[in-house]
């Protein structure tokens, strides 16, 4: 494949050692943790393999840097951020270049990554400004009551390889616009991202402390490091729900504070009115973003039957176009799996499919050769009891199912237990009004197949998770409120 001859040399300045305290150190046992190119299955970097030491001599760090960085104020805060926004848009070509060479997403897709990343940074450096108290009737005139927003403290950051830049910023910024400071562990499939980040903000002139990165292959054990501290209040995660809901067993002896965005099975719901140029479109970025490697991604394809036919034609058409290689070669539009069990994920929910008698119309095998490739794949016939209709794929594959009515297209949407995003095609707007209301989940696109932004609230229902990043509530996530109750006032 091109992949071979593509040149992936990393930028010179990226970083590979821990931030601790402000410091690039190695790790304490000197180990490394080695980082491939998913599209070569080529080591492209060692970085610091810390340990537990390393965890707790960073969250040792980042509680003595919150006593000073708590008091600072909000609008010295929001300068920090806007500099690591502007940071962050300089750097963007290095930054995109890190990410497809680590992820393998596309190289015009890592760009966008870049701006939408820098897109939090900068909304959160203008809503540090905004963290606003109230005051509150007394039924005394000696009495004055108030309610005041505190950083909660430090914050652990765990963050997924499917979006290396965007998830870290997505709660960095408002943590540390809050007050806060963090003790970050990145994917140890993605950890160069994080890490040139991380490089950006202590450039910016932060105090020491205030973030600090542990790489690692014991991710575990560093986890349990941290919130086994009572000194930790919050702890910010996306990933699987399964972890998820271990994250929230270990929680329960700190009582610390929880945000979880968790898997997904998206449902992108097809009625007969759909506009079917924009559908296509929509399904296109929702599918293939990433090669379908999302929580949002829409995973279950719930088309109308009388436009099945049509649907299914001009989907299979539209991803039989799409072209596949390494992120780094110009025109790419799929590139490959973050590693061999995501590969092997996407081929078992093929051939379990195909197993009870769904058609494969495009696609339907991995590449040869090295890399982590697997061809754009559209399934018609797909229906529940297939695995690709119970979890989460995470991969290139288009799965088509057929309903009659309305009230079915929306009862098998909601039949998951998880509950991210889901989005529904039609023309009538009474229709995406009903349909919208009832789908249960955290995030709804209506004839939109990309509604993540910075200014919105995101986060899911049921077992997809707890609260919300982004908008003004991406930013209470990281604050406490105290109630003043001043009494003994001469009225």
């Amino acid at each position: 494949m091109a992949a071979r001859q593509v040149d992936t040399t990393l930028p010179k300045d990226v970083p590979t050692q821990l931030l601790i305290g402000g410091k690039w150190r190695p790790a304490h046992s000197s180990q490394t943790l080695a980082v491939s190119d998913p599209a070569t299955e080529q080591v492209v970097a060692e970085v610091a393999d810390g340990s537990v030491e390393d965890a707790r001599l960073a969250l040792e760090a980042a509680v003595v840097a919150f006593s000073g960085f708590k008091k600072t104020s909000a609008y010295q805060r929001s300068r920090w951020l806007r500099s690591w926004f502007e940071a962050i848009l300089a750097h963007r070509d290095p930054l995109a270049r890190l990410i497809t060479i680590e992820n393998g997403k596309p190289l015009t897709e890592a760009l966008g990554e870049v701006d939408y990343a820098a897109s939090f940074v900068e909304w959160f450096s203008e809503e540090a400004k905004r963290v606003y108290g109230r005051t509150i009737p007394a039924t005394t005139t000696d009495r004055r009551l108030l309610a005041i927003r505190q950083p909660v403290g430090v914050v652990a950051a765990i963050t997924p390889w499917n979006f290396p830049a965007a998830m870290i910023t997505r709660k960095l910024a408002p943590a540390l616009a809050a007050g806060c400071t963090v003790v970050l562990k990145p994917a140890s499939l993605t950890p160069l991202t994080a890490l040139y980040l991380a490089k950006l903000w202590q450039e910016a002139g932060p105090p020491d402390g205030t973030l600090n990165v542990i790489t690692t292959s014991q991710a575990s054990a560093v986890a349990d490091a941290w919130m086994s501290d009572q000194r930790l209040r919050k702890v910010t995660f996306t990933g699987s729900t399964p972890i998820g809901q271990e994250l929230i067993r270990k929680s329960a002896d700190q009582v610390q504070r929880l945000s979880l965005e968790l898997g997904g099975q998206a449902p992108f719901v097809v009625f007969d009115d759909a506009d079917l140029d924009l559908t296509i479109a929509a399904m296109l970025v929702s599918k293939f973003r990433n090669g379908g490697q999302s929580c949002v991604a829409s995973n279950r394809m719930l088309v109308q039957r009388n436009i099945l036919a049509a649907f299914t034609e001009r989907a299979t058409a539209a991803t039989a176009a799409l072209r596949i290689g390494h992120g780094l070669t110009p025109g790419v539009e799929i590139g490959p799996l973050i590693d061999r069990p995501g590969r092997q994920k996407v081929l078992d929910h093929i051939a379990d499919a195909l197993a009870k008698g769904a058609q494969v119309q495009t696609g339907g095998r991995a590449l040869d050769g090295s890399g982590f490739f697997v061809q754009p794949t559209v399934l018609s016939g797909v229906q529940p009891g297939m695995r690709v209709m119970e979890e989460e794929t995470f991969g290139p594959l288009v799965a088509i199912s057929a309903f009659d009515t309305e009230e079915q297209g929306v009862a098998l949407a909601n039949s998951s237990p998880f509950g991210l995003a889901a989005y529904a095609f039609t023309a009538s707007a009474g229709r995406a009004w009903r349909v919208a209301e009832r789908l249960e989940y955290g995030i709804v696109g209506l004839n939109e197949g990309l509604p993540s932004t910075a200014q919105a609230p995101f986060g899911g229902w049921k077992l997809s998770g707890i609260g919300r990043e982004g908008a003004s509530e991406g930013l209470d996530a990281f604050l406490e409120e105290k109630y003043i109750a001043w009494g003994g006032i001469d009225a």
